[in-house]
């Protein structure tokens, strides 16, 4: 397996991101998932389900069960990504984390581009 073959070609960007969002359950996550594959907001998105979550809300450490969305996108379709889950979350004060993909597989990073069109 050599860097040189171009099946395993890596590519430098921060054109593409990968978005995480935690959801109360499964059912919340796919409706949020498929929606936002519909709309182009996303080309994939990954449902870990069963995540242990831990954190202080209203001075009172809380302990759920949840599960995580992790959305392959374009960098530029974050900023409508966003205002499109927290339509569509249950939370007062939902997660949305972006973060650049920095090197990826350039095949995969080509498949970002054809389904998401730039904004």
């Amino acid at each position: 397996m050599s860097s040189e073959d171009p099946k395993y070609q890596l590519q430098n960007s921060s054109l593409h991101s990968a978005v995480y969002v935690t959801t109360p359950n499964e059912e919340v996550a796919k409706k949020i998932a498929h929606g936002l594959v519909k709309e182009k907001l996303a080309a994939c998105v990954s449902i870990i389900p069963k995540i242990t979550s831990i954190y202080e809300w209203n001075n009172e450490i809380n302990e759920d069960s949840e599960a995580l969305l992790m959305i392959k996108t374009r960098t530029s379709k974050v900023d409508d990504l966003i205002p499109y889950v927290k339509a569509n979350h249950p939370y007062t004060v939902c997660e949305v984390i972006s973060v650049p993909i920095m090197k990826g597989s350039k095949d995969y990073l080509d498949w970002i581009d054809k389904i998401v069109p730039e904004k």
